[in-house]
């Protein structure tokens, strides 16, 4: 059976980051769950991330990826380095389903199923069946409002759920403002 699921958001306006993900979880043609919390923070409340792909996969991600932030003090970039070079040597590792998005309240980075890091050109970035719906309202909506990173992410995410049906309304928002310092 193939899981399908989700929806991850990440904005940047101003100072502060935004980053959303829905709470349905798709098995076939069947919705399992909708309530699922696909975006956690980590590293002592430092970083936000949120996953796209298979749950249990983007668990032992995540695990992986705070013992990085651990060893590296927490820089954002550099513990996502050593996760995609991690993820690219081990073999358990290498045949894991799933894409990340983290934040630091600077710098939004996508780490993808293959192990790279994408830094987005543009202050907003989806991933998941939803992802790209949620982006394009999202890019609109940072360009022609005034609306903050948090109002953006939970409207887009709202279109998204409109038109993707691996995604709903159940949305979590968690927000990091830069760090002053």
């Amino acid at each position: 059976m193939k899981t399908r699921s989700t929806t991850i958001l990440a904005v940047k306006r101003g100072g502060e980051i935004a980053l959303a993900g829905d709470g349905q979880v798709t098995v076939e043609d069947m919705v399992v769950k909708h309530t699922a919390k696909k975006v956690r923070t980590l590293f002592k409340d430092r970083i936000i991330a949120g996953f796209a792909g298979s749950a249990a996969d983007a668990l032992t991600l995540f695990d992986r990826f705070e013992s990085q932030l651990e060893k590296h003090s927490g820089q954002l970039k550099r513990a996502a380095v050593e996760l995609a070079k991690e993820w690219r040597t081990d073999r358990a590792l290498r045949r894991l389903d799933a894409w990340m998005v983290a934040a630091d309240g600077e710098q939004i980075l996508v780490i993808s199923g293959q192990g790279d890091i994408i830094e987005p050109d543009e202050d907003v970035v989806g991933i998941g069946s939803g992802g790209g719906y949620a982006q394009a309202a999202a890019t609109a909506l940072l360009r022609h409002t005034a609306l903050s990173a948090q109002e953006i992410a939970r409207t887009a995410m709202e279109i998204a759920a409109d038109q993707c049906i691996f995604t709903n309304r159940n949305i979590n928002v968690l927000f990091m403002k830069k760090q002053e310092g």
